[in-house]
């Protein structure tokens, strides 16, 4: 990590969050099957929304913003790089961010800004129709060491293997700005699109690789949790797997530990629970806390954002975690 540093660093898709409470028979309408993420274009969110009489929960979003604000949250040294459209959206986003006392770095395009609609059923599951809009479009060449001075980690969401260019570009510009690299797997449908190349990106790049546990089984094969955690820290310093209400794993030097849930009400939604469990998780490793309070401090904000509606915790889930500090 850059000697000194506590700086977090997120690169990854800038999008807004519309979050929409359902029942499993609208997904069947729809044609959405529970869970997981499909791309859609903008005008098929604008149907689908057509289809339900509830308001959407409006929030900007996208995993590895979601990490950073959370860093922020946490008192944390923050910034995100990203690309919004030049309309209302793409303004209220980077306002949300300087609201969040995060460092916005920001191309602008005349497409517009991406956004997320997450249909939420009754078990807290999310299902995702992500449009991409003017996210997709940020270019690799823009992507140099200086954006990441400064830094002790770099987030890098695992929905940019899908631009090879650009998660190369994002993992070349890090590592020469002497960061520690961390890679969130995303969803397992990034995981079995990227196959090719995802084993030679992990093994040269990342440092700290995180996953969940249908993450885990579409890369490693293993359903079973030790033997996937395993499997997972073969090739990196650190890896941590998320098993949703059973807690976490983390792995390092040969030593895996368990880390216990938080344990308390139903969720309400599951939105953002992996990117808050690694904001909390990675504000303790780039902050120096051993692996036990760094993963005690990501489960307890992986519980806080699932009881509330969207990714965002609100300020008294915030006193409570940061009493574990």
């Amino acid at each position: 990590m850059t000697e000194n540093s506590t700086r977090i660093t997120g690169i990854g898709s800038a999008l807004v969050d519309l979050l929409i409470n359902e029942t499993d028979e609208f997904l069947e309408v729809i044609g959405k099957e529970k869970g997981g993420m499909t791309y859609v274009e903008h005008h098929d969110q604008d149907e689908i929304l057509e289809k339900t009489a509830r308001k959407p929960v409006v929030v900007p979003g996208g995993a590895a913003c979601n990490t950073i604000i959370g860093v922020a949250r946490l008192g944390g040294k923050a910034r995100f790089i990203g690309k919004r459209g030049t309309d209302t959206s793409g303004e209220q986003y980077g306002e949300a961010l300087e609201r969040f006392h995060v460092e916005p770095v920001f191309e602008n395009s005349d497409t517009p800004t991406g956004r997320v609609l997450s249909v939420i059923t009754p078990d807290a599951q999310r299902s995702m129709l992500t449009y991409l809009g003017a996210s997709v479009e940020m270019e690799p060449a823009k992507v140099v060491p200086e954006l990441f001075s400064d830094t002790a980690i770099v987030v890098i969401e695992g929905y940019l293997l899908f631009n090879p260019d650009l998660m190369m570009a994002s993992l070349k510009s890090a590592r020469a700005a002497g960061a520690k690299i961390a890679l969130d797997l995303a969803s397992f449908e990034v995981v079995e699109a990227s196959r090719p190349i995802l084993d030679d990106i992990i093994g040269k790049y990342v440092d700290i690789l995180i996953a969940n546990e249908d993450e885990a089984k579409a890369y490693t094969g293993f359903e079973d949790e030790s033997a996937a955690i395993e499997a997972l820290s073969g090739n990196v310093e650190l890896a941590a797997l998320k098993v949703g209400k059973r807690g976490s794993y983390v792995a390092a030097d040969g030593r895996v530990i368990r880390i216990e849930p938080k344990l308390g009400g139903d969720a309400i939604d599951t939105t953002g629970a992996g990117d808050l469990w690694a904001a909390g998780f990675l504000y303790g490793v780039a902050h120096g806390y051993s692996l036990e309070k760094s993963g005690a401090i990501g489960s307890a904000c992986g519980y806080e954002v699932c009881q509330v509606m969207g990714a965002h915790i609100p300020d008294e889930g915030w006193d409570r975690i940061r009493q574990l500090l």
